[in-house]
């Protein structure tokens, strides 16, 4: 599952062992992984900026949850030749989001634990917002492209009525640079191939006889030339109309033709390097991490990813990759890490709030095995930790009770802290 659950609990006796039994049963009845999520000691502050932090995470983690799924969604559009590869391109720090969640380090460069709680949440926040505006920008601009190369292609795919001409007709269709002559196109019905053909030199007068030619066709009729003097323009358009023949307003200019072939062509290309096909895939020591270990103790260092890399140095790696797709990857890993760096200050933030000074509590990362065991681990988490909010708990594992005054509901209150990860960002 691409689920996780992001819990914490006192750090003291009684709540370790609490732990220690809560990975004891979801181990045995295989209900979930769990792992150490760690979080640094930042300075705490005063309660009351802690309570406004508590708010404004609340935001930030909305906010920047969804803008990455407005990011992924839009590697989606960008890749549409290539669908297949959308996941694969979605990484964090060069590894796949999984990996990173479970192997989480707070980035100290990024966001200093020793600075005031309040400073790192405002890195972050205008990290995000920075990263949303060139998104609105840069999508903006793709938009505009895509929908202009999409009207000039239903004007090249429309039928003889509707459509461009300029992909059809050639400069030999045409008597050009005559002072008296000129050539109409005309759309005639397929079952009226017959009756064009033997009564349009007689339409009107001055029609240049043996002058038509059929040069293109569709499902309903065929596009026609035919050449007469000028001066009987009007008089031949009216009596076409009226054998249900129709005159194609058209005029050959071989400078405007070409204009239009070549922003065509800028158009593909310009769409075409936004994304280019030779993508970069899965960087090597991306691969997922299958070793979950159910207990709660730090992750091993030796089967951490390497890091180092920053987003920015492996942008440089796209090489084969056009600009906005290169754009969205990069970015799309900070919006990502900065997220999952939101949830580790709400869990303490809150934990704080909750459990009170000093600073002293456990997060544990949980993903359960599949979308049918979420109920029973709930069910087990409130269990264990129960004591931790007695009444509170009592209303959850017995629906039937009623407290005045409380409402409570299995699926937005814990006794526990809990924040909830959902790596479906297609979904």
């Amino acid at each position: 599952m691409s689920e996780f659950w992001l819990i914490s609990a006192p750090g003291d006796k009684e709540n370790l062992q609490a732990l220690e039994r809560m990975n004891t049963v979801t181990s045995k009845s295989n209900l979930s992984y769990n792992t150490k999520f760690a979080i640094p000691d930042f300075k705490v502050g005063t309660l009351d900026s802690l309570v406004g932090l508590s708010d404004e995470l609340g935001k930030l983690d909305t906010f920047a949850e969804s803008l990455i799924k407005r990011m992924a969604q839009s590697v989606v559009e960008v890749m549409e030749d290539s669908k297949g590869k959308v996941q694969e391109n979605l990484l964090a720090n060069g590894v796949d989001l999984t990996s990173f969640v479970t192997h989480f380090e707070w980035d100290m460069a990024k966001y200093p634990a020793k600075q005031p709680l309040v400073n790192v949440v405002d890195t972050l926040a205008k990290q995000l917002a920075q990263i949303e505006s060139d998104l609105k920008s840069r999508t903006a601009a793709y938009s505009a492209l895509k929908t202009t190369l999409e009207n000039l292609e239903k004007r090249s795919t429309g039928n003889l009525f509707t459509r461009t001409l300029s992909d059809i007709v050639s400069k030999e269709d045409f008597v050009l640079d005559s002072e008296y002559l000129v050539t109409l196109l005309v759309i005639v019905p397929k079952p009226s191939y017959a009756q064009w053909r033997k009564t349009y030199e007689s339409l009107s007068d001055m029609v240049v006889p043996r002058s038509t030619k059929l040069i293109a066709e569709d499902n309903e009729g065929g596009l026609f030339t035919v050449t007469l003097f000028r001066k009987v323009i009007d008089d031949f358009k009216i009596k076409a109309k009226e054998n249900k023949f129709t005159v194609r307003e058209f005029f050959y200019d071989e400078k405007e033709i070409k204009r239009e072939r070549e922003e065509m062509t800028r158009l593909l290309s310009d769409k075409k390097q936004q994304y280019q096909t030779s993508c970069v895939a899965l960087k090597k020591g991306s691969s997922t991490f299958r070793d979950h270990k159910v207990k709660v103790t730090p992750l091993g260092n030796p089967d951490r990813p390497a890091a180092g890399q920053t987003d920015r140095e492996r942008e440089s790696e796209g090489e084969g990759e056009g600009p906005l797709l290169r754009w969205l990857k990069v970015n799309f890993s900070e919006a990502f890490v900065a997220w999952i760096h939101i949830k580790a200050l709400r869990v303490f933030v809150e934990s704080v709030l909750r459990y009170g000074l000093p600073v002293n509590f456990q997060a544990v990362l949980l993903q359960p095995h599949k979308k049918s065991a979420t109920k029973r681990l709930r069910e087990v988490l409130n269990s264990v930790f129960r004591h931790l909010d007695e009444v509170a708990a009592a209303s959850i594992l017995d629906a039937s009770v009623e407290i005045p005054g409380l409402q409570l509901s299995n699926q937005d209150y814990f006794p526990y802290v809990y924040f909830h990860i959902d790596l479906g960002l297609l979904d």
